[in-house]
């Protein structure tokens, strides 16, 4: 989407853009982009465990120490659902390129350019506060050495921790996708469902090698085979392939998805199928981990690397969403809930981007209040409310200052729709 500036400020602003929408739009789409990170950012604020202890500043997941917490994650595991988005978007830009007659490269190239601006822009801001805090010596130095006693970091670990650097290791990964999403594009339309089915007996593969025959490092190529499936069936959508599935169809991805989902975490499944050589696949439990987050205290994790629990999450969520796309479309079309996924949409990778320096923020202001001690007590959940409105008043104003580098200003014409994919 595009931002623009009017004399009705951002109301007039959204207003504009709901009017030039094209009727050809799909706004399931945008919402379902909007919705997915949304989900990510309150996500993270939700289940964050917070330690502050000899001068860094971590957090951790709830899921590993509270019961039951895991079930959460087969709803708001919402990484497929982005993906699935992505894949549609990428055609529907790509097509455009080249009726344009622009090549593949400047297809690429615009797409990389749209993540790469508001994301130096981040590094920008922390290589200058990491300098900072470098010279006033403040926060135990983290990550490699450099030279002599200096390392990368003070106070925060490096990207992969999540805190606030968390959200580039997932923007990493889909600017690979998008890199070769031409190329995913030819193969769905020489291919069609061979390409997802490949992918999807290559996950296999990948965990009984990684798993059975104790190769972890084969593991790795489920960050292919897994991330790239949901991507694919964006393809499908993109050509209106998934709109055609019949009702039963759909019920089909959704109870396949989560049958699969509670096969593979449940003893009795591997106690069936492997006996005690079950617990030399899987560490301690025996079968695959409940959680699709990291917990960091299981020893294996369906995230990192993801795991075919990973693939069948996104099979049942997709069915889910193609079921709800009539009803969701038909609400898209009041204005109301139109112009706020336009809104969110016009920030949404600032949200994404900044949403963990927003809660890192947060930290400085209310651990020393004495809040976020605790973890999974009474006191734990009652807090959460602070540790959502907190931060989320923090990104706003984060928004305000960095917002502008997301998108080019442009005056929107009758010719350009009210968003771009």
């Amino acid at each position: 989407m595009s931002t623009t500036r009017s004399e009705g400020g951002v109301a007039g602003t959204l207003d504009q853009l709901a009017t030039l929408t094209p009727d050809t739009r799909d706004r399931y789409m945008d919402f379902l982009r909007a919705a997915s990170i949304l989900a990510v950012v309150f996500g993270h604020w939700l289940i964050s465990v917070i330690t502050w202890h000899g001068g860094v500043i971590t957090t951790t997941s709830a899921i590993g120490v509270t019961r039951g917490l895991w079930l959460a994650t087969w709803v708001f595991q919402v990484m497929p659902i982005f993906f699935f988005v992505g894949g549609f978007s990428n055609v529907v830009a790509y097509d455009s390129n080249r009726r344009k007659g622009g090549s593949d490269w400047d297809f690429v190239r615009a797409r990389l350019q749209r993540l790469l601006r508001p994301s130096a822009i981040l590094l920008g801001i922390w290589v200058v506060i990491q300098v900072v805090l470098h010279l006033a010596n403040i926060g135990k130095p983290t990550g490699p050495e450099l030279w002599g006693h200096t390392h990368l970091l003070r106070g925060v670990y490096p990207p992969g921790a999540t805190l606030p650097f968390g959200p580039l290791w997932f923007l990493g990964v889909y600017m690979v996708v998008v890199t070769f999403s031409p190329f995913t594009i030819r193969l769905h339309r020489r291919f069609g469902w061979r390409v997802p089915v490949l992918l999807a007996l290559g996950a296999v593969a990948a965990d009984v090698i990684g798993f059975g025959f104790n190769l972890h490092f084969v593991r790795y190529a489920n960050i292919v085979f897994v991330l790239l499936f949901p991507h694919q069936l964006g393809h499908f959508y993109a050509d209106g392939t998934l709109q055609r599935l019949s009702a039963r169809a759909k019920w089909a991805m959704v109870i396949g998805g989560l049958g699969t989902l509670v096969l593979l975490t449940n003893p009795w499944f591997f106690q069936w199928i492997g006996g005690a050589s079950r617990f030399s696949w899987f560490p301690g439990i025996g079968y695959y981990p409940r959680s699709l987050l990291g917990t960091d205290v299981e020893q294996i994790s369906n995230a990192y690397p993801p795991t075919l629990c990973y693939l069948a999450v996104g099979v049942w969520q997709i069915g889910a969403v193609l079921l709800l796309r009539e009803p969701a479309t038909a609400w898209l079309q009041k204005a109301r809930a139109w112009k706020g996924t336009i809104l969110v949409n016009t920030i949404v990778m600032t949200l994404f981007l900044w949403h963990m320096t927003a809660f890192l923020i947060a930290i400085l202001i209310l651990w020393p209040l004495g809040l976020g001690r605790g973890h999974s007590d009474a006191r734990w959940w009652l807090e959460r409310f602070v540790w959502i409105g907190v931060p989320a008043v923090i990104l706003v104003g984060l928004v305000a200052v960095f917002g502008r580098f997301e998108r080019p200003r442009v005056t929107p014409t009758r010719s350009s729709p009210a968003a771009s994919t």
